[in-house]
């Protein structure tokens, strides 16, 4: 995709995002809902309070529940056109009324469950041509939780996980949506420990960034050229462009790997990447976050 032409923005989230519903429970993030909250920006990016987004729960074992969930929290928000659509079969991503749903919005919200589950229901029919030509050519804003923003790179990470150890086979890669064909993306990543799962994903493709996201914590990709870090935690970035002794693509599967040399970054909210140059823009201790 030529980013130049890109008037869309992502906003992969690293899952558990705040829904306004902590009640200040132990694990309640410092963040205020209204104004700093993760949903409160795919707001403002998707136009304010009026903005139409539309909900989609494919990824989810339980979609109903899901989308009831966020349909509460945007309303917490002051929204006023929240719309659900259900894919439980890839057929309804043919229906003339959803695709028109999609025309009509603002802004989507892929819910988390399984990546898989949205390209399965989704990549390449009539909406997701639409979702992609709206993202090319408007201020569209695709945004997505865990699974739902696993699935935005073109490639996708399917699956997998080993907490202890560094081997082949640790990943297993799929084909995503393909809104952003730089980064590989994964969540839940300081919680889950899937540090070992990232790095195999980029010694598979090491032209490209791999971006860990912890939970509650996202970001906003502007052109495909710039992302900004929004929300509590941490966002983990890996660059292997210099990296020697990557020998993924000639070691047996299940044989231990060695990466050296890989670049790593520890972000947090506020600080910026530029991801064709691969230079960080940190925020200053003084600064509000804007």
């Amino acid at each position: 995709m030529n980013n130049s032409s890109v008037k869309g923005i992502l906003i992969p989230i690293g899952g558990n995002e705040d829904k306004g519903n902590r009640n200040g429970k132990e694990d309640a993030y410092s963040f205020d809902f209204v104004g700093d909250g993760i949903l409160y920006h795919v707001v403002k990016q998707a136009g304010g309070l009026d903005a139409k987004i539309v909900v989609i729960p494919a990824a989810s074992s339980i979609p109903e529940e899901i989308a009831e969930n966020y349909k509460d929290a945007f309303k917490k928000l002051g929204c006023t056109n929240i719309h659900i659509l259900q894919i439980l079969e890839r057929s309804d991503s043919e229906i003339p009324e959803n695709i028109e749903l999609i025309r009509t919005a603002n802004a989507v919200m892929f819910s988390g469950g399984n990546q898989s589950n949205i390209t399965k229901k989704m990549l390449g029919t009539s909406m997701h041509r639409l979702m992609l030509d709206k993202y090319r050519n408007e201020p569209f804003v695709i945004a997505g939780t865990s699974a739902g923003a696993m699935c935005m790179s073109h490639q996708m990470i399917a699956g997998g996980t080993n907490k202890d150890s560094f081997r082949k086979g640790v990943v297993d890669m799929g084909k995503g949506m393909g809104f952003i064909s730089q980064l590989i993306i994964d969540s839940h990543f300081i919680r889950r420990g899937r540090f070992g799962r990232l790095t195999e994903a980029v010694a598979k493709h090491p032209d490209l960034i791999g971006v860990g996201l912890a939970e509650d914590t996202g970001l906003i990709i502007t052109n495909e050229k710039e992302f900004q870090v929004i929300g509590s935690g941490m966002v983990i970035v890996f660059d292997t462009r210099e990296a020697t002794h990557n020998y993924q693509h000639i070691l047996e599967f299940g044989t231990p790997m060695t990466v050296v040399n890989m670049l790593t970054h520890v972000l947090s909210n506020g600080d910026k990447f530029e991801i064709e140059t691969r230079t960080i823009k940190v925020l200053p201790m003084n600064a509000e976050f804007v």
